[in-house]
Parts: structure tokens; C-alpha cells; sequence
């Protein structure tokens, strides 16, 4: 296993995918609370935090599936923030056996089709490159971020986008490959337990994907007030709530 990854208390296994733009320290408030009760496993995906960069166009839930195996966890409790999210979505439909409950936090969602106003976004930070801190400076300008913007978590929040922009420099490939079809065309096959957190500070985008998962079977929802797409750093204790009342259940 290439993968950099930590394992926190013991108990149930709950395995923590962390966002795009991020490393295994999105979860550095809520791991605490967490293996309280649960054994925690953070990793950092490939190409991010500590992980090797890819030199072939990487498959996040083949890596995920090859954490477990690794592990030799049969089956655990699978969280994923922003694009952790996506991955762990794509991971529930395609290795149903695997996830006793499925928790995502504003996830991303393969499929989904991102309005223009996202994309526009996106293309803005990436033309800004080489320059690091004016890719930043794009990459929090949304109101999805104001929240953590002007809290005390910004600097964490800075530091792992710094990081990110310093390890995409060194990655041989931008692409990466996903089950086919689509998780945004399969959200009814998920059969896990299913809870869906978000923030009251979300774009569009985001609040949408959240509308297409009212197709999964079996799904809770809670929006978290006060909030936005950082909640990871902000309200680390609130989540903590929520994932381990759904889980234990």
C-alpha cells in the first residue's frame, strides 16, 4: 500500500476520504471526536498530502477498495467530504458489500452536470497557475467559503490548498478514471444507510447535488446552519454528532 494513512482509536471501522484541494487534515478536528468511539482511518488520496503523485491517471475508489483489502477491513462506515464525497458514492454503488453506512459531506457527484457558472470557476483558478497564492486567492473568493474565510480555521484551510497547488506541479497526468455508468445514473442502486450534510452557506451547485441524492432508497438529511463548504474545519464537533448517531444506529 503506496497510500499515506492514519489509524485513530478502535471499534466499528469509519473510514474519512477528505475533498479536492485537501489532505487527510480536512479531518484534524473531527478525528478527535470520532475515535472516541470508532476505529478512524484519514489517508490522503493520491497525489495529495503525503500520498505519490500519479503517474498514470489514478482510480480513487479502486485505491479505496485497495486501502481496505490492505487493512483487511471487510467493511466500514465510509465518509468523503466535497470529491471524497464523489469517490465514496461511486464506491458504495460499485462495492455495495463493503459500506455498512455511507455519510457524505457537500459531496461532488460524477455525472452531475455543473452549471457554467462552476466550471467558469474552476477554469479560473487553473489559468491563474503557476502563480500559487492567486489560485488561492480564486479558489476562496466564492461565498461557499466566507465562513471559513474568516474564521481561525482559514490558515489550515490556506496551508492544504497551498500544499495542493505545490503537488499538482509534479503530477505526470490531470486525468483519472471512474466507474461506468455514472454514479449521478445509478443513485437508486446505493443500498447502504445513507446520510447526507451539508452547510446553509452552499452554491447552487452543490445545494442541486443534494436534490439529485433524494433518489437514493434510504437517506437522511441534515443541514448544519451557519455553515458553508468547509464544515469539516468549522463544525467538527456537529458533525461528529450526527455521523456517530447514524452510524451507532
Amino acid at each position: 500500500m503506496d497510500l499515506h494513512y492514519e489509524i485513530h482509536g478502535s471499534g466499528k471501522p469509519v473510514v474519512l476520504i477528505h475533498s479536492g484541494g485537501a489532505d487527510m487534515r480536512d479531518w484534524s478536528y473531527l478525528i478527535p471526536h470520532l475515535s472516541a468511539n470508532f476505529q478512524v482511518i484519514a489517508f490522503d488520496g493520491r497525489g495529495a498530502g503525503d500520498s505519490p503523485s500519479p503517474v498514470q491517471p489514478p482510480n480513487y475508489v479502486e485505491d479505496l477498495l485497495s486501502l481496505l483489502d490492505h487493512l483487511d477491513i471487510s467493511q466500514a462506515a465510509i465518509v468523503g467530504h466535497s470529491m471524497g464525497g464523489r469517490i465514496a458514492t461511486d464506491f458504495a454503488i460499485r462495492y455495495p458489500e463493503r459500506v455498512s453506512e455511507l455519510i457524505v459531506i457537500a459531496p461532488a457527484l460524477s455525472g452531475f452536470p455543473y452549471s457554467e457558472e462552476m466550471q467558469a470557476y474552476m477554469l479560473s483558478v487553473s489559468a491563474a497557475a503557476p502563480d500559487i497564492e492567486k489560485m488561492i486567492e480564486l479558489c476562496i473568493a466564492p461565498p461557499s467559503y466566507e465562513i471559513t474565510r474568516n474564521s481561525a480555521e482559514r490558515e489550515l484551510m490556506i496551508s492544504m490548498l497551498r500544499h495542493h497547488f505545490e503537488c499538482i506541479f509534479t503530477w505526470s497526468t490531470f486525468d483519472s478514471v471512474w466507474p461506468k455508468p455514472p454514479a449521478m445514473e445509478r443513485l437508486e442502486d446505493i443500498k447502504a444507510q445513507t446520510l447526507f450534510i451539508i452547510g446553509d452557506h452552499e452554491l447552487p451547485d452543490n445545494q442541486q447535488v443534494g436534490e439529485q441524492f433524494r433518489r437514493v432508497p434510504s437517506i437522511r438529511f441534515v443541514t448544519i446552519a451557519g455553515a458553508d463548504h468547509m464544515l469539516t474545519l468549522t463544525h467538527p464537533e456537529e458533525l461528529s454528532s450526527h455521523i456517530t448517531s447514524f452510524v451507532k444506529e
